[in-house]
């Protein structure tokens, strides 16, 4: 994967893209996240951007963001910050975005958030997968192209954190019959490729001054738009007005209720590999709940 041209400093990078010097006045660290170093950067002529750095072999994976805000944005149904420039200094990698001033939330917006995302996920793609491989938070995310959704979600998504586990010195149980027996969640549903967010939890959605809806921080690929929905009742943060105007744009099939603990187990074994702890706990108990389901 291209990981973007050497720059000697990120204001250099903003200057060769722009093609108007960019002299950094002022720079503040931005709280939220725990993979990347964040901050909003300034200059004198009072342009205003936000920009995220990690070490330098973390270039690819904001490449592969930046190509997910642009693809979200060509859709033209929820906005997204602007990509400015992305690539590398001597000792970081990094991604430059449009700063968006964040503001309040009300019912209006958050039902105009929940209607946004059912037309992105109203899209059609062709295949499930992606372009590129990228990352869900730190971890490597593989996105190869398939026409099977259940094989897909079996190895790609599960399986993959299964592994990864495992070099970790963790094993779950009952983990052969889950994997054995996903078809059982797709007897009467044949979902289609939809472009996801694919990391859609409350930190990774927002409203700017006006109240408008943004979303931000993708993990990006084509699938069931089940999977960014399911994730949005993890950690909570979504009101009710935005799950009615969803629904009422695309609604969602009955069998959502019994998916959704599938699809956030992925999320729970991804937890569990980046942070440990109590998400191991969490992800047994849905095997458990998702086995009983056939068993």
């Amino acid at each position: 994967m291209n990981r973007g041209q050497e720059y000697p400093s990120i204001a250099d990078a903003i200057s060769d893209k722009t093609q108007v010097p960019f002299i950094p006045q002022k720079q503040k660290p931005v709280s939220g996240g725990c993979i990347n170093r964040a901050s909003r950067i300034q200059s004198a002529d009072g342009r205003d951007y936000f920009i995220k750095e990690n070490d330098l072999h973390f270039a690819p994976f904001f490449q592969a963001e930046a190509q997910a805000l642009v693809e979200i944005k060509k859709t033209q149904t929820i906005r997204v910050p602007e990509v400015i420039t992305y690539g590398q200094t001597p000792s970081s990698s990094f991604l430059v975005l449009e700063f968006i001033k964040e503001g309040s939330s009300s019912n209006s917006s958050s039902a105009q958030l929940g209607r946004n995302l059912a037309k992105l996920h109203s899209i059609k793609q062709t295949f499930f997968g992606w372009t590129l491989d990228n990352c869900i938070g730190a971890t490597p995310q593989p996105n190869p192209k398939s026409e099977n959704w259940v094989e897909f979600y079996r190895t790609h998504r599960l399986g993959h954190q299964f592994e990864l586990a495992k070099k970790k010195n963790k094993t779950f149980d009952k983990v052969d019959e889950l994997l054995d027996g996903i078809s059982f969640f797709f007897q009467d549903y044949l979902p289609h490729p939809s472009l996801l967010h694919g990391d859609l939890w409350g930190g990774n959605a927002s409203f700017d001054s006006a109240g408008n809806p943004f979303i931000f921080d993708p993990a990006s690929y084509y699938g069931d738009r089940e999977a960014d929905l399911a994730f949005t009742y993890m950690f909570g943060g979504f009101s009710p007005a935005f799950y009615k105007a969803y629904h009422d744009v695309y609604p969602l099939d009955p069998g959502f209720s019994m998916r959704k603990s599938l699809y956030n187990l992925y999320h729970e074994l991804n937890h569990f590999n980046l942070f440990g702890g109590g998400y191991a706990n969490s992800a047994q108990s849905s095997i458990d709940e998702l086995v009983a389901h056939f068993s």
